[in-house]
């Protein structure tokens, strides 16, 4: 019995040892285990693509992004089904996701004469890897691939706009603020506030919040170079000057129906919500909505033909 209260204690020393271990300001060491313990749980999982566009019919280039740091993107692009410039949007999926799973969006933008672009974030589906992924990182990837639309003749450079799903779309928000091309952003799950993601995920490791929880998500703002305050969606949205149309699945757990509640108050009404009977995975769930999007956009994009 003694032994094994023995060995139970060092286990229990060991544990102990691995987790995240904060520093005397707050943060974690870098560089350190703790460090690394963070960046392992917080890496998104790579997807392979399941589909491609081909699989609905539709024709597309395969194309490489360059970005920042000199890492690539993988994308595809759908040109729009006109003869001259079209509207463009670009999709961008969400954490852990890749570019396969935003195809159900396209046959109706497509089809409203639209070019679409779906790029793979870093760290996400066929696109270079990285230390680690991060909303701005998201956001950096999208300018990306909004610089790469507004330099091909078969796009109308003056007519862009971004649909994001849930960390993708707290991207979009973030980019609406930074780029003056952004004409429209349909925000699909976005989440109220990053660091209410990082409560549930320390909840999920069995971490508290205090002191321990607290220091990691201190960590997690200087690995990423932002603080959650200033980049989360309720901070972003009232600064973006494009129309934002937020559509939310009612039965979301991931980022509550109620987040996209306060996104409209924090907005004062100018972004509305779309409620959807769905999850936080809209998916094939977008389908009786289609109309409304695309009007939407439609709007955005040609105000004077709305």
């Amino acid at each position: 019995m003694a032994r094994a209260r023995q060995r139970q204690r060092h286990a229990d020393v060991r544990r102990r040892q691995d987790r995240p271990r904060p520093t005397e300001d707050g943060g974690l060491m870098p560089g350190g285990r703790a460090h690394r313990f963070i960046l392992q749980r917080l890496r998104a999982t790579r997807l392979a693509h399941h589909r491609t566009p081909a699989d609905l019919g539709l024709a597309a280039e395969t194309v490489r992004l360059r970005t920042a740091g000199g890492k690539s993107l993988f994308a595809w692009f759908v040109p729009g089904p006109g003869d001259g410039p079209a509207p463009a949007v670009l999709l961008m999926h969400g954490w852990g996701a890749n570019a396969a799973l935003m195809l159900p969006a396209v046959p109706p933008l497509h089809a409203a004469g639209f070019a679409v672009l779906l790029p793979d974030a870093r760290c996400h589906g066929a696109s270079d890897d990285e230390e680690f992924s991060s909303m701005p990182r998201f956001a950096e990837d999208i300018g990306t691939g909004l610089d790469w639309l507004r330099g091909q003749t078969a796009v109308d450079a003056t007519r862009l706009a971004v649909v994001g799903h849930s960390v993708g779309a707290a991207a979009a928000l973030l980019a609406a603020t930074q780029r003056e091309d952004i004409r429209a952003v349909v925000s699909l799950s976005a989440f109220a506030h990053p660091a209410e993601l990082m409560r549930r995920w320390l909840h999920e490791q069995h971490l508290p919040w205090w002191p321990l929880g607290w220091a990691v998500a201190h960590h997690v703002q200087r690995v990423i170079g932002a603080r959650f305050d200033d980049i989360a969606p309720l901070a972003t949205l009232p600064r973006v000057r494009c129309p934002v149309l937020l559509v939310h699945g009612l039965h979301d757990e991931t980022a509550p129906f109620a987040d996209a509640q306060r996104l409209e108050a924090a907005s004062a009404g100018r972004a509305p919500v779309l409620p959807v009977d769905a999850g936080h995975d809209l998916g094939e769930s977008l389908g009786p909505h289609a109309d409304a999007i695309v009007g939407f956009l439609r709007s955005a994009l040609f105000p004077r033909a709305a």
